[in-house]
């Protein structure tokens, strides 16, 4: 594995993923983060392989959200138990985030995504107005 990418994604390795594609309920860890800005507390997202890890990265990033395994529909022996989806490493020079949904198309028609998808971009150009805007289409 690529020593940047591995020590950007806390030094864990993919293990697994639930292949048929499942909804889980997305839980925001920090509302205060300008990529989160304008989320609800918690988001539903349809049809995502949800991956899984050789190890919680939390000790070596700073999540910003998990899935909660227990939601997904239909349910899955696939788990890791804490699962984290969306995170930062600030140990790295660059402004970076990783956000484990995406798998499915479907996903640009959830407003939730879509403006965590464009906070994040905002985010990491260095761009101040997601501060101050906080969803999309919000001036």
């Amino acid at each position: 594995m690529w020593p940047w990418f591995s020590d950007f994604m806390g030094g864990i390795r993919f293990k697994n993923y639930i292949a048929k594609r499942v909804s889980g309920t997305v839980v925001v860890e920090d509302a205060a983060h300008p990529a989160l800005k304008g989320l609800p507390p918690k988001f539903v997202i349809d049809e995502e392989e949800w991956y899984t890890y050789d190890k919680d990265p939390r000790p070596n990033v700073h999540v910003l959200a998990s899935v909660d395994e227990s939601s997904y529909q239909p349910s899955s022996d696939i788990k890791m138990g804490d699962h984290p989806v969306i995170w930062t490493n600030p140990k790295m020079k660059a402004r970076n985030i990783y956000i484990l949904m995406g798998h499915h198309p479907s996903l640009f028609e959830n407003d939730a995504y879509k403006t965590l998808f464009h906070n994040a971009i905002l985010w990491a150009a260095g761009d101040k107005s997601v501060a101050r805007a906080g969803a999309v289409g919000k001036p």
